[in-house]
């Protein structure tokens, strides 16, 4: 028996790797660079890198876990409404689940008999498919998304802060820049790969912003370094 497989099925934990990895990439970057260009010293470069790691992944954790928790929530009470719904009404909801296959093109009659079926095999996951829209693929796993996000996102900043600890001080700005660059071109080709999509697109799309975002964060740092001066 051939079964299929979709890259629409790594959508929840690609987006949160993804999403991790250029966080942690592009903010301990921008945070190096600027401290570095405010002209501080080697080992204020590396404290401020190893500050921006950990509390970046503990924040992306969190925020991560908070959100899928909300939306998982959000799920729940759906869910429980639909279940209340199929108790109170059951002949209705047979009705409002035909009609949605009959928008999609389905004669009436033949709405009907799917709609009585799938509900037969199983109610609640009929409706929860085609009226909410929730399946095993795209529902919140909140642990799971935190788990990635911080994973990943310490995975991203252990690179600015490696070489802005191994590379003299004259050659951090370059270095960095170059590196993260490089780093984040990699890592728009491995989400392409994953999600089967165009790579010239991802490559493009990330490191475009990501190198106005440490343009910024430079300017920021320089301007303070000499008005501090």
């Amino acid at each position: 028996m051939h079964r299929e497989r979709h890259s629409i099925g790594r959508v929840g934990w690609l987006r949160a790797a993804v999403l991790g990895a250029n966080d942690g990439i592009v903010s301990t970057a921008s945070l190096v660079l600027g401290v570095a260009s405010a002209q501080t010293s080697s080992s204020g470069v590396l404290l401020a890198g190893v500050a921006g790691l950990v509390a970046g992944a503990m924040s992306m954790a969190t925020g991560e876990y908070v959100s899928v928790s909300s939306q998982a929530d959000t799920e729940k009470a759906a869910l429980a409404q639909e279940k209340e719904e199929l108790a109170v009404n059951y002949e209705g909801e047979v009705q409002e689940l035909m009609s949605l296959y009959v928008k999609r093109g389905l004669e009436p009659a033949l709405a009907h008999q799917v709609a009585e079926q799938l509900m037969a095999h199983d109610a609640l996951d009929a409706h929860a498919r085609e009226e909410l829209g929730l399946t095993d693929t795209n529902s919140a796993r909140p642990l799971q998304a935190a788990l990635f996000s911080a994973v990943s996102f310490s995975a991203g900043a252990v690179l600015p802060v490696m070489v802005a600890w191994l590379t003299p001080a004259g050659f951090v700005l370059p270095l960095v820049i170059l590196s993260t660059l490089l780093s984040l071109a990699v890592l728009g080709y491995i989400s392409s790969v994953a999600g089967k999509a165009p790579a010239a697109m991802a490559i493009i799309r990330i490191t475009f912003w990501s190198a106005l975002a440490m343009a910024l964060s430079m300017g920021a740092g320089s301007l303070v370094g000499h008005a501090l001066a």
